[in-house]
């Protein structure tokens, strides 16, 4: 017996010391940009689903999954046969914009998802192989279709890296993007939240368009997220998002949705503009759509085909094995209804979350859609509270539906409320990063997003069991509890967020 702990606790005493070498030479080695890396410093070699194995032996719930690329998990076997018929067959790898067999099905099975009323009209041009890539396309594509250059986006917005996408981000340094707000309840931009908040961010729109002095000309385009995942994991109200493809067909200023984290059934429907009905001009699409490999598309209405030959090319875009796995994961998907589980699913866990708000005053606010999950963490000693004074919120943008004549905006008439409530506290991102920390020390992975770094994100993926589930919330939970356990215990320094939270996905 004794030889034999003896032996166990060699291999995993060499198993450590490959992990700290390997970790070593990366920080010796690799740029400072890098990020995930600094927050959860393990060594893969192994995956499977949900499961990730470390180079030291530990194994871990990965709630990361790419940053949502990993639709069905890692390693699938449908994406892994998917990729091994193409390298069985003996299939050139890439093909720059070259007709092939793969890329046929790939563009067939991808049309076949659509929202209705682009489908059957619609034009795709392939990328670079970031989604970032698919951005600065689909701006490009707006502005030769209109003639026109400024673009809309919206605060908290996150769109990539290069430049024009950085531009239409919530960090931008250099605007050349006007910014819109975007509605959300817990950190309203009006103080209101709610259906009333959305009332206010979509007649601002209308006003800023409309109003010849406004200085913002009528624009090529707006983008949009149908969830800010980046931002703090936001969902856009439905009849808001219906409200901004109103705003944008009565100026003829084409819609640009970006559903780059949040396609591919990621918010328990198969695209995000889904839950609302809407129909954009232009779909932006990355991550999931590669089924792990890099891919990056743009979709859009065929009246909009005006490029030249050339106009936006890319070495990479003919990625025959990322065009394979995609096509295999956007019909396991469809087939599968993982869409739907994933609405399912996600509600449960949002129950579950919801009663750590209720349990711990550090817990802010809990939201989502579908499985893409995140808790805000805030300064629990921060007990401010506001007097919002306004309407009962009606239906967006039909005012004369509230009773008595009461007016959605100027709070008249008998729908006028007023009452105390608990103004948002600061965000935490100190907090948020302890319970990042817990939870890996208890063998979950998860991500941290919002304006400050204050969010602990959930991006598991679809194929995620109620039983895996149960154990992402447990873990999760007892990191929380342990977090705020220490910080009542020891405290912290009081320093604010003083900056947006960087970009790590």
């Amino acid at each position: 017996m004794a030889v034999t702990e003896s032996v166990a606790e060699g291999a995993c005493g060499e198993a450590r010391a490959v992990h700290e070498g390997i970790l070593r030479r990366q920080s010796a080695r690799e740029s400072a940009a890098r990020t995930y890396a600094r927050a959860l410093p393990i060594v893969p070699v192994r995956a499977r689903g949900l499961t990730i194995e470390g180079a030291d032996g530990r194994r871990y719930l990965d709630c990361l999954s790419g940053a949502g690329t990993l639709a069905l998990g890692h390693n699938h076997p449908v994406v892994l046969e998917a990729i091994r018929r193409v390298l069985d067959s003996g299939a050139p790898l890439s093909v720059l914009d070259l007709a092939t067999p793969v890329k046929d099905a790939f563009i067939t099975e991808l049309f076949q998802t659509l929202p209705p009323g682009l489908a059957d009209r619609a034009r795709v041009q392939f990328c670079g192989p970031a989604g970032t890539d698919a951005v600065e396309a689909a701006f490009k594509l707006v502005r030769a279709a209109t003639g026109r250059t400024g673009m809309l986006a919206f605060t908290g917005a996150y769109h990539g890296m290069t430049a024009a996408a950085l531009a239409a981000s919530g960090g931008a340094g250099d605007v050349r993007v006007a910014r819109l707000p975007y509605p959300q309840d817990y950190r309203c931009p009006f103080g209101v939240g709610g259906p009333h908040g959305a009332e206010l961010s979509a007649r601002y729109t209308e006003s800023l368009l409309d109003d010849p002095k406004s200085g913002v000309p009528l624009p090529a385009g707006m983008i949009v997220e149908p969830v800010q995942g980046e931002g703090g994991v936001i969902p856009a109200p439905d009849d808001w998002l219906r409200r901004m493809r109103r705003i944008t067909t009565d100026r003829s200023v084409p819609l640009i949705a970006d559903e780059i984290q949040t396609g591919v059934g990621r918010t328990g429907a198969f695209w995000g503009v889904d839950h609302s009905g809407v129909t954009p001009d232009v779909m932006v699409l990355s991550k999931a759509i590669g089924g792990s490999l890099p891919l990056a598309v743009v979709v859009y209405r065929d009246d909009l085909d005006v490029w030249r030959p050339g106009a936006h090319a890319g070495t990479f875009r003919g990625n025959q094995l990322a065009m394979a796995a995609g096509t295999a994961t956007l019909a396991h998907v469809r087939e599968n209804g993982l869409a739907e589980r994933a609405a399912a699913l996600g509600s449960r866990m949002l129950t579950r979350l919801r009663a750590l708000r209720d349990e711990f005053p550090c817990v802010g606010d809990v939201r989502g859609r579908g499985l893409m999950i995140g808790l805000e963490l805030v300064d629990p000693e921060d007990e401010r509270t506001g007097t919002r004074e306004g309407p009962v919120p009606g239906e967006l943008g039909e005012p004369d539906a509230l009773a008595n004549g009461s007016d959605p905006v100027n709070g008249t008439g008998s729908g006028s409320w007023t009452h105390p409530v608990r103004a948002p506290r600061p965000a935490d991102p100190e907090l948020a990063a302890a319970v990042q920390r817990e939870c890996l020390h208890r063998g979950l992975i998860v991500e941290l997003g919002g304006r400050h770094a204050g969010v602990v994100r959930l991006l598991p993926p679809l194929t995620i069991s109620d039983e895996q589930a149960a154990a992402v919330l447990d873990r999760l939970s007892d990191a929380v509890a342990a977090a705020a356990r220490h910080r009542r215990d020891h405290g912290r320094g009081r320093r604010r967020p003083d900056g947006p939270a960087p970009r790590t996905g």
